[in-house]
């Protein structure tokens, strides 16, 4: 008897564990989108302001490569600012993909709480005694006063000056330190993808026909495109380009054939496929790990 009560214990006690653990996931606030680098969801700041802020962080990730991203809520409940700080920066990942480098500033305006979360690539650069002297001394005062877009902008300022004493690889955002590099990188990547894309589409009709050849060609070709540069609109533009190849110069090759009375000749179609990011927008680098690092404070 006391043994089975022990163990309808163990699993009423479970239980109410795991139903206490879904009610706090789905309480946990939902990531809001990453559209640009300052999202301002309490309505602090000015248009003019934001757009300032959005200049000033444009130019700092096209002079060092580094990715920093302001977000303003109004409350962060029930995490605290730091647990809020980390779930929203390892799912943004901000920072280049083969480098990490990225920084998130966080304001909760109603629970009067900011953090400055600092991926571990950088926190050599920005450790956690800098980014709570920054917090210190240019954000809290200026929030004291109600003034977020000048503690912002003091904040971004400081952060610039810390990234820019530490070496990190070329940003592929400045045409003069990494054009070169970067042209060299997508004329290679191009130059295979064209050739797999040729060489392959007649294997691939071979063995599954015009249409499901085709299809795969296609979905390769964008599958190859989404791992080298993380956008799936240049993913999707070259997959459908890479389909459209294979089902015409399948067309030709029957044409030919027919023509020929048989003979098959391989049909020399002239495919120029240029690659460029086009997306319109900011979007994260997808390479930032978070760790932790990084200081909170409050005014």
């Amino acid at each position: 008897m006391p043994a089975t009560l022990i163990r309808q214990a163990l699993v009423a006690i479970l239980f109410i564990a795991i139903l206490t653990g879904i009610s706090r996931a789905e309480a946990l606030q939902v990531v809001p989108t990453l559209t640009e680098h300052v999202l301002d969801q309490t309505g602090s700041l000015a248009a003019t302001q934001r757009q300032a802020l959005e200049q000033q962080l444009t130019a700092l990730e096209r002079a060092h490569g580094a990715q920093v991203v302001v977000l303003m809520v109004a409350t962060t409940a029930p995490e605290d600012i730091a647990g809020y700080a980390n779930r929203v920066a390892n799912t943004w990942k901000i920072g280049r993909r083969t480098v990490g480098d990225g920084v998130l500033v966080v304001i909760a305006k109603d629970d009067r709480k900011m953090r400055i979360e600092v991926a571990k690539a950088l926190e050599g650069a920005i450790p956690d005694i800098a980014a709570a002297h920054i917090i210190d001394s240019a954000m809290r005062p200026r929030f004291r006063e109600g003034d977020f877009f000048g503690g912002l902008q003091a904040a971004i300022s400081a952060i610039d000056a810390l990234i820019a004493g530490e070496r990190l690889p070329a940003s592929s955002m400045d045409p003069d330190a990494s054009a070169g590099d970067a042209s060299d990188g997508w004329e290679t990547w191009a130059i295979f993808l064209c050739l797999g894309v040729a060489l392959g589409s007649p294997v691939a009709r071979a063995l599954l026909g015009n249409a499901m050849g085709a299809l795969l060609c296609g979905s390769l070709a964008g599958a190859a495109v989404y791992i080298a540069s993380a956008s799936a609109l240049l993913s999707v533009f070259v997959g459908l380009a890479a389909l459209i190849y294979t089902l015409v110069t399948a067309t030709h090759a029957t044409t030919s054939s027919r023509s020929l009375g048989g003979r098959w000749t391989g049909g020399n179609g002239g495919s120029g496929w240029s690659g460029g990011s086009s997306d319109g927008g900011f979007s994260s680098g997808g390479g930032g790990d978070f760790g932790g690092g990084g200081a909170s404070g409050d005014w």
